[in-house]
């Protein structure tokens, strides 16, 4: 019979494997390839694809764009978020566009960053400045001794009122209000309520969206989106990751003030207002593609794909 000991040892064990399954610390280096294919058109549209960008985490060394149809590069009215717009034809449906990444990718601590940290106070179509949100974070805070603690606090919250769940309907717009009632739902669920908290605290709070890439094989498919924030504190912006800490209960002290290496910000913000704008009105967020054609959107079929590198 094991001792208590040894069973505590074990656990451990487990956990650090589970742990470096899912997380890269450091740096990671990796190839990405966003590919899109065009349906088939019946009028002229228009095409926004999201463009990652240069930070302090993350270099591009590489960044091709291949596409049969003329693009230009735009920004979003915020101005932190780099857009293609294409405008495709009949002649192009069925063509494809592909978009290369190399990338080195750093783990993301809380860090200073130039610009005025008190935008990231505004409200958002779903992420409003309500009185319920006054009180529930007024509540959570009171015996924080400051703005980190106080961040800290409501990451506890959220991770305690909300549990990953994709079943139902609601879930997936980033909607606050909804996730308080709701209490469970995806990243952009439970980032939005975490946010609205913030703001409701005066902490500025903001959202990115991107890509996780794979930790435990180096090479293949990525299914799709995944999205994080940062609150700002001690004139440091930190990093949270509440939704995998969900996932992941032994990363639950990692993902308050770490990003790990494995991952690629394509877009930050919510309520992206761009030039052309969209009938449909500002990006909720934006991961893309988003096509549209005579005012209706049309769904583009895309694909993402990686390919660790060696390390440099």
């Amino acid at each position: 019979m094991k001792t208590s000991a040894s069973l505590i040892a074990l656990f451990l064990a487990a956990s650090t494997f589970a742990a470096d399954k899912t997380i890269v610390r450091g740096t990671d280096h990796f190839e990405l390839v966003y590919k899109m294919t065009l349906p088939k058109l019946a009028a002229k549209g228009t095409l926004w694809i999201p463009l990652a960008r240069n930070d302090s985490f993350q270099k591009l060394q590489v960044r091709a764009i291949t596409s049969p149809v003329p693009w230009r590069k735009t920004r979003d009215a915020f101005g932190e978020n780099e857009i293609l717009v294409l405008r495709p034809t009949p002649a192009d449906s069925g063509k494809r566009i592909s978009i290369r990444y190399q990338v080195t990718r750093k783990e993301k601590i809380a860090h200073v960053e130039a610009g005025n940290a008190a935008r990231h106070l505004k409200a958002e179509k779903l992420v409003p400045l309500n009185p319920r949100f006054t009180a529930i974070a007024k509540r959570i805070t009171a015996k924080a001794a400051d703005d980190r603690a106080r961040g800290k606090a409501l990451y506890d919250h959220v991770l305690a009122h909300m549990r990953y769940d994709k079943t139902g309907t609601g879930w997936g717009r980033g909607d606050a209000l909804y996730a308080c009632d709701a209490r469970t739902g995806n990243c952009t669920d439970f980032h939005a309520y975490f946010i609205a908290l913030c703001r409701a605290a005066n902490i500025p709070a903001r959202f990115a969206i991107g890509f996780t890439i794979p930790a435990d094989r180096n090479a293949g498919a990525i299914s799709g989106y995944h999205c994080w924030a940062e609150f700002f504190a001690h004139n440091k912006w930190v990093p949270v990751d509440i939704s995998e800490a969900d996932k992941h209960p032994e990363l639950a002290d990692y993902y308050f003030g770490h990003h790990p290496a494995n991952r690629l910000e394509l877009s930050r913000g919510r309520d992206i207002t761009v030039t052309p704008a969209p009938e449909a009105g500002p990006f909720n967020y934006f991961f893309g593609p988003h096509l549209e054609v005579k005012g209706k959107h049309m769904p583009v079929k895309a694909k993402f794909e990686f390919k660790r590198l060696p390390k440099k």
